[in-house]
């Protein structure tokens, strides 16, 4: 469990009884395979705190309807309260009790567009003793580099964190597949679709629009204050290197 501090503790706790109702009813756990930072944290690839859960929705678009009602069923029977929600996918951002002025917010997200080259594996979450369908690390890092460019070309918006966890990912050595970002341009019909191209394309977004304000303000919230102070000043340039290398 990595907590940054004791007001974590609240949150981290709702996610993880959420996410465990979300994968005892059989149906759901059948068609809804865990990814994310959440994912990758419980699993031990990431160093950092998580705020969300994601899926990716492996079934038939039909059973859509199916899954928000058996979703919001789980959720009123947590005691968790919708806030909002998407009428487009199955996204909630659900209410726990907590003091005046503090985290209570939990953002539970399915991902309905299928990517055909994602590769999956039953795994045992030690933390909620359950063995559950998640994405493999080679299908995460995949996703995770094609997201930064994606975010940006859908919702205009960067986030910090994608930085970090590449790097994270890089670091470690862990493979990519490669078919994933391949296949997720493709869908975008973006120009950089062939690995050598969409990798510099990265590089050269990195290199423009990821500035030191929007490193510190997404990570200062997820990292403990020594990992912040130790990464905060050489990320950027760190991560520069490793996809230089895979250009």
């Amino acid at each position: 469990m990595i907590l940054l501090n004791k007001k974590d503790a609240i949150h981290w706790a709702w996610l993880l009884r959420t996410l465990s109702a979300l994968c005892d009813d059989k149906f759901l756990a059948s068609v809804l395979y865990f990814k994310g930072g959440t994912s990758a944290t419980l699993r031990g690839f990431l160093d950092r705190f998580s705020f969300d859960l994601d899926f990716d929705f492996v079934g038939d678009q039909k059973d859509l309807p199916k899954i928000r009602k058996k979703m919001e069923n789980i959720f009123a029977k947590l005691g968790l309260e919708i806030k909002d929600s998407s009428k487009i996918i199955p996204q909630y951002f659900l209410k726990y009790p907590n003091k005046k002025d503090e985290r209570n917010t939990l953002k539970v997200e399915v991902a309905t567009w299928q990517v055909k080259a994602n590769k999956y594996e039953p795994v045992r979450l030690v933390e909620i003793d359950r063995i559950i369908t998640c994405q493999s690390i080679e299908t995460m890092f995949a996703n995770k580099l094609v997201a930064v460019l994606d975010r940006y070309e859908k919702h205009h918006s960067i986030a910090g964190r994608d930085i970090y966890d590449l790097h994270h990912f890089f670091i470690n050595g862990y493979e990519i597949e490669n078919g994933v970002i391949e296949e997720r341009r493709s869908q975008l019909n973006a120009t950089g679709s062939s690995k050598k191209l969409f990798f510099k394309q990265l590089s050269d977004f990195i290199e423009k629009k990821i500035t030191q304000t929007i490193i510190e303000q997404d990570l200062n919230v997820l990292l403990s204050p020594e990992k912040f102070k130790q990464i905060r000043g050489i990320l950027k340039l760190e991560i520069l290197r490793f996809l230089k290398e895979k250009r």
